[in-house]
């Protein structure tokens, strides 16, 4: 099968690359959800769109399932391999197709790199907004399939927002056209269905964004706590008082002092919390905005307020923030990151909770997230030499996520399903609505090749876990696979 498989796909013009020797493989076999992986039975990747339709409609005559993968920073799982399927790697597909500065849009493919569009902009005074803690690497085709946000996403939206147009192929190699450069597009709201839908719908070849001005003005300012649920606090009240800061960050100590270990960005040692808050526009409304959100801070006990007075300054202050992952790797020698929605009032609450969490499973967690839309981002460090700690750390990942739903919030704002929370959605939702998910991935996908076991459990599975109700023995739906 392999064999033939390969030739198939070496006799689409123009061939693509395909890999199929093992060494060549290994690279592929995880992304940053890095605890799991799985080496695929081969790689295909594409450098045209026109390549992508004939590789699926392959698989799907076959049977093979196939998962597509960006840049390979996502951290739930969504691009590990099948290990007796097709990986098809879209990286070599990354051009600026075209770019209207009057129109404010970008139209490119799917391995472009966030960071690129807003380079490519930039000479027009224009920027793409939606800015992932990865954005120098990873890419938009990947930012649609898991509708990413970023520290900026409170004001600018997440990628769903900033989002016109794509090009897709479904589970069958049909060609999609989704979405319009018009504001509005006819028929069903397709555009929002499929981002998100971390490759389980179709294979994104091409993405047309809007682009925003760059800003006037922008003011940044850090204030440090002598709590986190202060901090917490503070945001709650500049929201409440009618105020959308660009950004509004929060770290907690054990990440500060890595990055002070990691950066050596002086912030002070002592403090619970740091708050980073970003305010922009014409330089009359950043000022107001400025003056009002630190009249908020201060009221609330933040203290050592430092405001970026250039914009050297400022990217020292966004160092911490966009760089704090790399700096958590000096805490422990593992951890890993979980990603959950709240209401922003629930956050002291939820926050107190998370660290008596950890407390009760004797693991460390530090907090850096995007407190002004209550996305939390808890990270849990771990011993992987040590038996039985991994597992320990994901039953903690487990029952925050249950704690974000609990309180009337979602078990990911940005970092997608996967394969990392397949239990906690028999929690999040009922059997008719996991069903319903079935019903669509189907109208996509008839032969469910495209990235079989992600992000949508079976229904199986969760009546195995518990979070399903059986009635008489019998699931609520036969027809849907219980692998």
């Amino acid at each position: 099968m392999n064999a033939e498989l390969a030739r198939t796909f070496a006799a689409i013009q123009p061939p693509p690359t395909v890999v199929t020797d093992d060494e060549r493989l290994r690279p592929f076999e995880t992304d940053a959800f890095v605890s799991h992986r799985a080496v695929p039975m081969m790689a295909v990747l594409p450098d045209h769109a026109a390549q992508v339709g004939p590789v699926i409609a392959a698989c799907a005559s076959r049977g093979i399932p196939l998962v597509t993968r960006g840049a390979g920073t996502g951290i739930s799982g969504g691009a590990i391999p099948h290990p007796e399927g097709v990986l098809l790697v879209m990286t070599k597909m990354r051009a600026l197709v075209a770019l209207d500065p009057l129109g404010r849009t970008a139209t490119v493919e799917p391995g472009m790199r966030n960071l690129a569009v807003s380079e490519a902009a930039a000479p027009h005074g224009l920027f793409y907004a939606p800015d992932p803690s990865s954005q120098l690497v990873c890419s938009i085709g990947g930012n649609v399939a898991e509708n990413s946000g970023g520290v900026h996403c409170l004001k600018y939206g997440f990628t769903l927002h900033n989002l016109l147009a794509v090009v897709a192929y479904d589970g069958e190699g049909e060609r999609l056209e989704i979405g319009s450069l018009a504001l509005d597009a006819p028929g069903y709201d397709l555009l929002t269905l499929i981002t998100g839908s971390e490759g389980n719908l179709g294979v994104v070849t091409q993405v047309t964004v809007k682009l925003v001005p760059i800003p006037a003005a922008t003011q940044t300012l850090l204030a440090a706590f002598s709590s986190v649920r202060a901090a917490a606090e503070a945001v709650g009240e500049i929201i409440g008082a009618g105020l959308i800061p660009a950004a509004l960050e929060m770290m907690d100590r054990v990440v500060i002092e890595a990055c002070e270990r990691y950066m050596g960005l002086g912030f002070p040692r002592d403090a619970e919390a740091l708050l980073l808050a970003e305010v922009d526009g014409g330089v009359e409304e950043a000022d107001d905005a400025l003056a009002r959100v630190r009249s908020i801070i201060e009221r609330n006990g933040g203290t050592g307020l430092r405001v970026a007075q250039d914009d050297r300054e400022r990217a020292e202050l966004w160092k911490s923030r966009k760089g704090a992952f790399t700096a958590l790797a000096t805490v422990r020698p593992d951890f890993y990151t979980i990603d959950g929605t709240i209401p922003r009032h629930k956050l002291p609450e939820v926050l107190d909770q998370v660290y008596a969490f950890a407390e009760e499973a004797g693991l460390l967690v530090g907090n850096v997230f995007h407190a002004g839309d209550g996305n939390i981002h808890p990270c849990i460090f771990y011993d992987a030499s040590v038996p039985g700690e991994l597992e320990k750390g994901e039953a903690l990942g487990g029952r925050i996520l249950e704690l974000c739903i609990d309180v009337g919030g979602t078990i990911t704002g940005e970092h997608g399903v996967g394969i990392e929370k397949l239990r906690q959605m028999c929690k999040q939702f009922r059997p008719a609505e996991i069903a319903a998910f079935h019903d669509v991935k189907r109208a996509f996908d008839p032969a469910g090749i495209l990235n079989p076991g992600k992000a949508v459990p079976t229904l199986n599975r969760c009546s195995e876990w518990g979070g399903m109700h059986v009635r008489d023995g019998k699931l609520p739906r036969a027809d849907i696979p219980r692998f």
